[in-house]
């Protein structure tokens, strides 16, 4: 624990001794906004709740988290940092779990700047606030199931745009593949079973119930599961890439 400490928090600093942490912040607290207020109907829909805002969340996701963790790894193997954490007195294990939980730290200091959403919708109104609440805390483990996925994928290559496409594209497969659209084109010739396991998959199918307050063993470990997967493959990938 220790040594994840440390680079947990080497690396939680590292975000915001560059402009990257604040060019983040913002956007997304922008999108946010505009997500919310405009293509949502915040005002429009004439409820209070914060179903408008964390609708946009899997979206958002989907480009600002893979932006996030495409560095994690492209960029130190790329700058052949990674021979150096190595050779440090830690395990691959400890860096990958160090340098996740720093991401996924800084995600929820983002996603913690919302409050002022929090606030206005309850001075408009009387809200659940307890469905709120579940709404950031899906929010939170969807995001860092993107990240899980983001930091293996940055750890297969070198390059962070290349890094970057792959995970919106495996994290659009996790969102996408529990629309209708998408289970159509299975239920012509597979069997139910295993149209339940494509739609069991989906980011959206977990992540709606959470955002209605609905809080299910089965979403949370379902996101649990997903991460420890993730970061078990990203072990795997650093070791494979050791001779790169």
């Amino acid at each position: 624990m220790d040594n994840i400490n440390i680079i947990f928090k080497r690396e939680l600093n590292g975000y915001f001794s560059t402009p990257i942490a604040y060019v983040f912040i913002v956007i997304f607290l922008l999108l946010s906004g505009v997500f919310t207020f405009h293509l949502g109907g915040f005002f429009g829909r004439g409820q209070a709740d914060l179903q408008a805002f964390f609708t946009f969340h899997p979206w958002l996701y989907l480009f600002l988290i893979p932006a996030l963790s495409m560095r994690l790894w492209a960029e130190e193997r790329k700058s052949g940092s990674i021979e150096l954490i190595l050779t440090l007195p830690i395990s691959i294990t400890d860096a990958v779990l160090g340098k996740f939980l720093a991401a996924w730290a800084f995600t929820g200091i983002a996603l913690a700047l919302t409050f002022p959403m929090w606030i206005t919708v309850n001075y408009l109104g009387s809200p659940d606030n307890m469905v709120i609440v579940a709404g950031y805390i899906g929010s939170l483990l969807m995001a860092g199931g993107f990240l899980a996925m983001g930091s293996s994928i940055s750890a297969l290559t070198k390059n962070q745009v290349i890094a970057f496409i792959i995970s919106v594209v495996v994290c659009l497969m996790f969102i996408l593949s529990g629309l209708p659209m998408v289970l159509d084109f299975f239920n012509g010739w597979a069997s139910q079973t295993i149209v339940d396991v494509i739609s069991s998959f989906s980011f959206l199918t977990h992540f709606n119930a959470m955002s209605k307050g609905v809080i299910d063993l089965r979403d949370l470990v379902y996101f649990i599961s997903l991460m420890a997967f993730w970061l078990f493959a990203n072990i795997v990938f650093i070791e494979m890439k050791k001779a790169d």
